[in-house]
């Protein structure tokens, strides 16, 4: 199949196909659109059961880092890079700075930073091949684990989702199944439960689930049985594609808010929540915390002044929802036209 026939083509500026055999590097780069700035996103590492499947990933992520850094008002274009293998049975350092040699080569038209199964300590790895790397470690002088800061993202944009559906109380006493806890996700389990939230969690890793019903009194299901628990709130928080023709007929929940990138296996699939009146909080506006992180920091803005664009995160969700109501159209559609109308035209970011 030719990379322009895939489904998930979407007039990207560049794909590049990267492989070192003296390393076993065997990667793709996928930028998206640099009209707003140069492409930022990070690296994911998974062991992808075949190359179209790691293809697909990527060009997915990488339209989605467009459209977010758009949305978010950054001057910023998107792009993301998948790196196919296990990360904890293939990772190396000298494979990270391959990858660093890899990302050199393209002069700084995409910067990379961490992303699933790839961490601050990869991304110094990544920094010895080039100066186009962000979230090192803090020793570095980076902003270290951007995690935090994209959990706070999502749960400000969950509130807003709360409040716009007339829930008195915001997340007070409503139930939240939260399906994946890696770094992200037990960083919004903790926010929720300081918020009087109750918590229903899935996780493929048994300690990761062992450690939210201890520290946050949650209850375990199994990972299948996530999409039909009775909640409030479906978070996806863990690789995307989980809400689809299989899983939607059985989701309960009344919002649909989380970290994950592209939980919607097809655009449609946001006209399908919709019809059922659940509302949705397009992923990338609300996980947006991270890339605000990084991008402010590029710019030697204050800890302050980056606090409040992620807190402002709650406003831009409230304005693509009420946005959705007045067309009556999908939430996710709303988004996209915002920010397509912004990198397309570097239109003025959304006040928040």
């Amino acid at each position: 199949m030719s990379v322009f026939d895939a489904i998930d083509f979407d007039s990207h500026e560049k794909i590049v196909f990267c492989s070192d055999p003296s390393t076993g590097l065997r990667a793709i780069i996928a930028i998206h659109n640099t009209t707003r700035g140069p492409a930022l996103g990070g690296c994911r590492m998974w062991p992808y059961g075949h190359e179209d499947d790691a293809l697909k990933d990527v060009l997915r992520l990488s339209r989605g880092m467009t459209y977010k850094a758009a949305i978010s008002g950054l001057d910023l274009g998107g792009g993301k890079s998948v790196i196919i293998g296990d990360p904890k049975r293939d990772k190396t350092a000298t494979l990270m700075r391959s990858m660093g040699r890899a990302i050199e080569r393209l002069a700084g038209r995409y910067i990379v930073a961490e992303d699933v199964g790839t961490t601050v300590d990869d991304m110094a790895e990544i920094g010895k091949e080039t100066q186009h790397v962000s979230g090192l470690p803090e020793t570095l002088g980076g902003t270290g684990d951007p995690s935090p800061a994209t959990a706070k993202g999502v749960f400000m944009g969950m509130k807003a989702a709360a409040d716009h559906a007339g829930w008195r109380g915001g997340l007070a006493g409503r139930t939240v199944a939260v399906q994946g806890l890696g770094s992200v996700g037990s960083h919004l389990c903790r926010l929720l439960t300081d918020a009087g939230a109750h918590l229903i969690v899935t996780d493929l890793h048994d300690k990761a689930v062992e450690d939210a019903v201890r520290q946050f009194g949650a209850m375990a299901v199994a990972p299948d049985e996530i999409y039909e628990v009775e909640a409030d709130v479906y978070a996806p928080c863990a690789l995307g594609g989980t809400i689809n023709d299989a899983t939607l007929p059985r989701l309960k929940a009344w919002i649909v808010a989380g970290s994950a990138n592209n939980p919607l296996a097809t655009a449609s699939h946001g006209d399908d929540l919709r019809r059922r009146g659940i509302l949705y909080a397009p992923d990338y506006v609300i996980n947006a915390g991270g890339l605000i992180t990084v991008a402010e920091a590029s710019l030697g803005h204050a800890p302050e002044t980056t606090a409040r664009k992620i807190d402002g995160i709650y406003d831009v969700t409230r304005a693509i929802l009420d946005q959705a109501d007045k067309l009556d159209i999908a939430t996710s559609l709303a988004a996209d036209r915002i920010a397509e109308e912004r990198f397309r035209h570097h239109g003025p970011a959304l006040a928040a």
